[in-house]
């Protein structure tokens, strides 16, 4: 397999096609297809609710989160900002616009978990260890802004220990064992993705749980903030991210 440079790796399609050639990860990615009027009359028929994200972008700048039930017709929210729409007509050309002729992906929507009436997902840091072998360093939650539709710190979310986000719906033990499944899901996705791209010292997968606490991969990123673990009360965590980080630089 031809191997490529790690910064060639920005477009949120590429890695989704990479990920999808294994099979062991592929159940774990929602459906998701490239913007344009006949996938997205599809998949806000098919699912109800959908994310319309840019193909290439950070810290969920430009994502859209639509809508489709009621008398409503159809909603969209960008940033904090609703609009409505009476038939499928004015909706798509709104965000046609909104798009603004750039590339832009649809993914199926997945209903968050929530910890007071906010939604969060779970970021989980793989990286390399000394050694060379793939090792999920961190695991750290997101709690998102009440009145946005991502969970991202730069747009006003709040990292918390993932033990405080669960507690409410999940037992120790089961919070360990699930634990336990993103950790191997993490390792799985980052020795793939080095196979194409052997440069790679670290990824951070997001995943968000559904109401049936099934894990979805939302997107990775292969230049992860490790700060963001900085904000966790104990430091152990943070510290090894930081050391192993500090490794993968050297390489």
């Amino acid at each position: 397999m031809k191997t490529k440079p790690v910064n060639a790796v920005q477009s949120k399609w590429i890695k989704t096609k990479l990920l999808l050639r294994n099979a062991s990860i592929k159940p774990f990615i929602p459906d998701t297809r490239k913007f344009n009027k006949g996938n997205l009359e599809q998949m806000i028929h098919s699912y109800g609710m959908i994310y319309v994200k840019p193909e290439r972008g950070t810290y969920g700048i430009g994502v859209i989160r639509a809508e489709r039930g009621g008398k409503k017709g159809f909603t969209y929210q960008y940033e904090e900002k609703v609009r409505h729409f009476d038939t499928f007509e004015a909706f798509h050309k709104s965000l046609a616009k909104k798009t603004g002729g750039r590339s832009y992906l649809i993914q199926k929507g997945i209903h968050l978990l929530k910890h007071n009436r906010r939604r969060f997902d779970i970021r989980v840091m793989v990286q390399l260890s000394p050694k060379g072998v793939w090792e999920a360093t961190g695991i750290i939650g997101r709690l998102g802004h009440p009145q946005k539709i991502v969970t991202n710190y730069h747009s006003g979310g709040k990292p918390m220990a993932i033990e405080t986000l669960l507690s409410t719906h999940l037992t120790s033990h089961r919070l360990g064992l699930l634990t336990e499944e993103l950790n191997r899901l993490g390792t799985r996705m980052a020795a793939h993705m080095q196979k194409t791209y052997p440069r790679i010292r670290q990824i951070g997968v997001d995943v968000g749980l559904d109401r049936s606490l099934t894990p979805w991969i939302i997107e990775v990123n292969m230049n992860p903030d490790p700060y963001i673990f900085n904000q966790l009360k104990d430091k152990s965590m943070y510290r090894k991210v930081m050391r192993y980080r500090r490794f993968g630089m050297k390489k």
